[in-house]
């Protein structure tokens, strides 16, 4: 006779169980962020990235007194190392990254294998912030506009060198454009990063690269490069006065961002709470003025529309990479 009630006290152990985990959520929401949060952040200090990473835990520890905001900095593997980190944490609000475009999207292209899956194991809370790249030319080139250039290299395919901060990376994916684009070929010369990128465009090394502006412009003020575009859908607010890509007649667009994200199965309670908390703060006057220092427009998603933009990145660089036949491993 015991056999006979077995199954319907399991059905309602069972029940109760779904019943417990479901309002355990909206309470490990509330509970957020609990004594200490780590924001792991796949570059290197100084970084974009880690610019934006501290500023919001400043922030959220402000708002959160009796919590801490760590900032820890985890390069390496074309930020892949990183995220993979925040991808193999328990997901349950104390770990938190700040990745980009390569790491979330465009690694999936170049790499054989990534140990992690953005679309499985990363959960997407919100874009940050963007930021415009600017195409410099060293000024022997003597030319003033986008179209000048294209002539240029179109006349001389494989003469001149462009500079990148490294293969795949989102300068070397942005030069290729152009030049498919343009219906020519340029020479990639890969360099650490942007500091080594530009100086070869000032010594001749390299006589173009596509750069974040940050560091392009305080050389064009000093008259080393030339500004001839911005690589955003529409002009940046900080450099108003220089066309995007797409208005010179390149189709292009290549803004460098930044997004907030959590391990996969962490639950859409606790990713709300956080988004919420977090895009209040990326909007906040104050913060857009430390922002604009960086020449950094905030954004401040929903982690649908994030999820859309690391999708549209994907299906942005494919067709590049493969006419290019960019590799990495």
């Amino acid at each position: 006779m015991a056999a006979t009630f077995c199954f319907p006290v399991f059905r309602r152990v069972m029940l109760a169980l779904v019943l417990l985990t479901a309002a355990a959520m909206p309470g490990l929401a509330q509970d957020w962020p609990g004594k200490t949060v780590k924001i792991i952040v796949p570059f290197g200090a100084g970084s974009t990235p880690d610019i934006v990473a501290r500023l919001i835990a400043d922030r959220l520890g402000q708002k959160y007194p009796g919590s801490g905001f760590l900032v820890e900095n985890k390069p390496g593997a074309s930020g892949n190392l990183g995220t993979d980190a925040v991808a193999k944490a328990a997901p349950d609000g104390a770990t938190l990254g700040i990745s980009i475009g390569g790491p979330l999207a465009i690694n999936t292209l170049l790499f054989s294998t990534l140990p992690y899956d953005p679309r499985k194991d990363i959960a997407p809370i919100t874009q940050l912030v963007t930021q415009p790249s600017a195409l410099a030319v060293n000024p022997a080139l003597k030319i003033d506009s986008v179209a000048a250039l294209v002539a240029l290299i179109k006349a001389n395919p494989g003469k001149y060198n462009f500079a990148s901060i490294g293969n795949g990376s989102l300068s070397h994916l942005a030069m290729e454009a152009i030049a498919i684009k343009a219906g020519t070929r340029l020479v990639h010369v890969p360099y650490p990063g942007s500091p080594q990128a530009i100086l070869a465009v000032i010594r001749d090394d390299a006589q173009m690269a596509c750069l974040p502006a940050i560091s392009v412009t305080p050389q064009a003020k000093a008259g080393k490069v030339s500004i001839l575009a911005v690589t955003t859908a529409t002009r940046s607010p900080y450099l108003p006065d220089v066309p995007t890509l797409k208005e010179s007649g390149i189709d292009v667009e290549a803004d460098a961002w930044n997004g907030l994200i959590a391990p996969g199965r962490t639950p859409k309670a606790l990713i709300d709470k956080i988004n919420k908390d977090v895009v209040a703060i990326i909007r906040a006057p104050e913060l857009r003025e430390k922002l604009a220092a960086q020449l950094m427009e905030p954004v401040g998603s929903t982690p649908e529309e994030f999820r859309a933009r690391i999708d549209g990145e994907i299906a942005r660089w494919a067709p590049v990479i493969k006419a290019a036949n960019v590799k990495v491993n």
